[in-house]
């Protein structure tokens, strides 16, 4: 009797809001696991907050505005509490116990999910009073609603399909691995010794697995560089696997689809390597022996550990402007220009500045608000909210609980990325990009969406003049144009420490005769004012138009 009674009060107090409350469909994206208006989730301190009606997120401090401005008063609160599993002794028991988990979310990376445990929870909050019916309460709840909690909670995250690991993506076979043509021309390719056959490059080479040519790559994940010849003769041939030739071991390599745009898998490399002579069985016999091939690991320090500070000890730094933006895949290319975006006063007072009225002023679905957008991304690096370190009064306070506040390392700007390269080829896929080409796109963004108001990106304009003179009648023409960005030129003889350059090339050239590790890189100093005279100097124009001689002349620009 009371479980019936308990039942008709339920249905009862939720009659009034039946007709706003929605099952998702195909097509409906539920927005579980990232606030509209903050980087708040189910594991911040207040939980997460989904309108059962637009299946939108807000934290706790951004529901009342959606309320205010719709009038939709019923939303699931979601909670993930973390607790640390610990044993009868103090130690941490090294295995998971995650049995109270129902959420389809990903499991927090900062927390090791054999030392920590994950409990879920969710209720349904009415507004305005913030009534609250525990979850799941099957018996209690009309069955409509019950249906629709359980397609909330059991929907996939909004964005959960959008952001892969780079380094963890599934990776397919190419389409061209069966049926590859391979040119019987003679070549064959030592074990060792290798260089582009265009440059100079002994690194970060491929071998093109159609004719056998070896040239330099440019576009892979390592942080090596090269001058893209591989590139080039796919675009001259249309011959379209490559393979990295310091990859190869009996296991497989590393294979390249210039067609596909992506690295493939090819279950035929080790036929496809021995038509150039390459056996793959005897390429690892040669290093587990000692015989030093260009397959075995040398003690040198790649260009990637240098970028990312290996063996440094470098101190944590939190609070306004020191928050980081988390890889979603290949995004560093987004995450360093909005790192730079919002390091400028001029961006900062635009969207951090007018933080409440954007908010207050957004779209039914500030999703798919660039302003939005930007405020929040803008708010989130430079509040502080996102990187606080911890308190040693919190610390004790969560050993005695066990419970760990969480303090949230960094923000996703997933949310961003899906709305500014919606509808793009290349910034809507999990490639890597160029960082200029995004900046250029970001500012175009900025002005569209800066009509009647101030534009914040007009602190990169400026005007270039460009004068070019005719070699026969000594007449000049000027031209001006509006730019954004100076794309120098780094002159190497310019190098303040350039004797220091000649020696280290010298040392690297012996190194790689004698198959021994390279020596420490040493870095060109070339001055900024050497790059902007660089930038300045005369130029020959062979085919410049002169409209005093009516014809083509040679010019100097």
């Amino acid at each position: 009797r009371r479980n019936a009674k308990m039942a008709a009060d339920l249905g009862e107090l939720l009659v009034p809001y039946m007709p706003t409350i929605r099952v998702p469909r195909t097509g409906d994206r539920v927005f579980k696991s990232e606030c509209a208006f903050s980087f708040d989730s189910p594991e911040s301190e207040g939980g997460l907050y989904v309108c059962m009606n637009t299946f939108l997120g807000f934290g706790r401090e951004h529901v009342e505005r959606h309320y205010r401005k719709t009038g939709q008063s019923v939303y699931m609160h979601l909670k993930r509490h973390v607790k640390e599993v610990r044993a009868a002794g103090g130690g941490t028991i090294p295995r998971r116990r995650n049995g109270k988990v129902f959420l389809d979310l990903e499991l927090n990376r900062d927390f090791n999910g054999e030392d920590y445990e994950y409990e879920d929870e969710a209720k349904l909050v009415i507004f305005p009073d913030h009534f609250e019916i525990p979850l799941p309460n099957i018996e209690e709840l009309p069955a409509l609603v019950t249906i629709a909690c359980d397609a909330v909670l059991n929907a996939p995250s909004a964005y959960k399909k959008q952001e892969p690991e780079s380094w963890e993506e599934e990776i397919q076979v190419s389409r061209h691995a069966r049926s590859l043509r391979q040119l019987d021309n003679g070549v064959r390719i030592p074990p060792s010794g290798w260089k582009c056959q265009k440059c100079e490059m002994r690194e970060n080479l491929w071998l093109n697995l159609t004719d056998g040519a070896v040239l330099c790559g440019k576009w892979f994940f390592d942080g090596s560089g090269g001058n893209g010849h591989a590139l080039e003769h796919y675009r001259e041939t249309n011959y379209p696997l490559a393979v990295k030739l310091d990859t190869i071991t009996p296991d497989g390599a590393d294979v390249y689809s210039f067609e596909e745009e992506e690295a493939v898998l090819d279950p035929h490399v080790s036929e496809h390597l021995s038509h150039f002579g390459i056996d793959m069985l005897q390429m690892q016999k040669r290093t587990e022996n000692g015989h030093h091939t260009d397959n075995k690991p040398r003690p040198r320090v790649s260009e990637w550990e240098v970028i990312q500070e290996s063996g440094m000890k470098l101190k944590e730094v939190y609070g306004s402007g020191y928050t980081g933006i988390k890889n979603l895949g290949n995004s560093c290319y987004l995450s360093t220009v909005m790192q730079v975006l919002f390091s400028i006063p001029d961006f900062q007072r635009m969207y951090v500045g007018n933080l409440q009225r954007i908010f207050d002023y957004s779209p039914l679905d500030p999703t798919q608000d660039f302003a939005t957008q930007m405020a929040k991304l803008g708010h989130g690096l430079l509040s502080g909210q996102y990187s606080k370190p911890p308190m040693k009064s919190e610390l004790i306070e969560q050993v005695m609980k066990e419970e760990y506040k969480h303090q949230q390392k960094g923000i996703s700007a997933r949310m961003l990325k899906a709305l500014v390269s919606r509808g793009h080829p290349e910034f809507s896929s999990n490639r890597q990009q160029d960082a200029h080409e995004f900046l250029l796109h970001m500012i175009n963004l900025v002005e569209r969406n800066s009509a009647g108001s101030e534009n914040p990106s007009d602190v990169f304009r400026f005007l270039v003049e460009e004068r070019v003179q005719c070699c026969q009648t000594r007449r000049v023409r000027y031209t001006q144009r509006v730019d954004y960005c100076i794309q120098l030129p780094a002159p190497f003889e310019a190098a303040s420490n350039r004797e220091e350059l000649l020696a280290y090339e010298v040392k690297r050239k012996e190194a790689e005769e004698n198959m021994r590790p390279s020596p420490e890189p040493v870095r060109a100093r070339i001055p900024f004012t050497a790059c902007l005279q660089a930038f300045t100097e005369p130029e020959n124009v062979p085919d410049f138009w002169s409209s005093a001689l009516q014809a083509k002349s040679a010019g100097v620009k």
